[in-house]
């Protein structure tokens, strides 16, 4: 693909090169449509499993197509939940790996992420900073003291002057966050809530303070997993 991953371009801090708001939200959506027709259009479910910057690839008009489906899961389309060994990206997966019991839900949450990711311009663990590695720890102390828009990326001056929709897209991303696999919404919910459809409309505004995941740091999270089971930078 002309331009490469996501990762290369959401996380450079060179401003000439930094994707606008536009872009970013296209991209959005173009990952959400991909991962709702694996949820729901395929005649066997897919659930992707390993959802990250690096497995976004961008063409040369910065259409996002997902891509690496290495760790895949199919499923029955009757089958509401699926057991399996646990697989992903730590820092991109969802609590109930812990249980191993999972649904097409662990790869909304891993969108989720990966929206923040785009949004604020930084890695979920950033291990450059010293004080606020775990941008997940940041967004939920951001968003209790009401200051969101502290995350928007800083490097590129058109998400500074659209930073009321940004906010609203990263309320969007909490909800994708909730701790219960059950009160995330599905991926075509979202593209509905997306493209404006009436019938789609998500209350962003609701109390997700408690809902949002405040789970362990990634690290913490996959101590026990073997590296054979963990998916690296592609």
């Amino acid at each position: 693909m002309a331009n490469g991953s996501l990762d290369r371009w959401i996380f450079n801090k060179n401003q000439d090169l930094s994707l606008d708001w536009q872009v970013r939200k296209k991209i959005i959506l173009d990952i959400a449509k991909g991962l709702a027709y694996l949820h729901e259009d395929c005649n066997r479910k897919i659930i992707h499993l390993d959802i990250k910057p690096q497995n976004i690839l961008l063409d040369e008009n910065f259409n996002a197509k997902v891509s690496d489906f290495g760790l895949s899961k199919l499923i029955e389309k009757d089958q509401s939940q699926v057991v399996t060994s646990m697989r992903g990206t730590p820092g991109y997966m969802a609590p109930e790996w812990l249980s191993s019991i999972i649904t097409e839900k662990v790869d909304v949450y891993s969108f989720g992420i990966v929206v923040l990711e785009i949004l604020c311009g930084r890695r979920i663990i950033d291990e450059s900073q010293q004080n606020e590695r775990y941008l997940l720890e940041l967004f939920t102390r951001k968003q209790e003291e009401g200051q969101l828009l502290d995350l928007v990326d800083k490097c590129n001056d058109d998400m500074q002057s659209n930073v009321a929709e940004v906010v609203e897209m990263l309320k969007v991303a909490a909800w994708c966050l909730q701790t219960e696999y059950a009160n995330r919404p599905s991926m075509s919910t979202l593209v509905k809530h997306f493209e404006g459809s009436a019938d789609a409309v998500i209350n962003v505004n609701e109390d997700f303070q408690n809902e949002l995941t405040t789970q362990a740091p990634a690290e913490s999270f996959a101590s026990s997993i073997t590296p054979s089971v963990l998916s690296g930078p592609r």
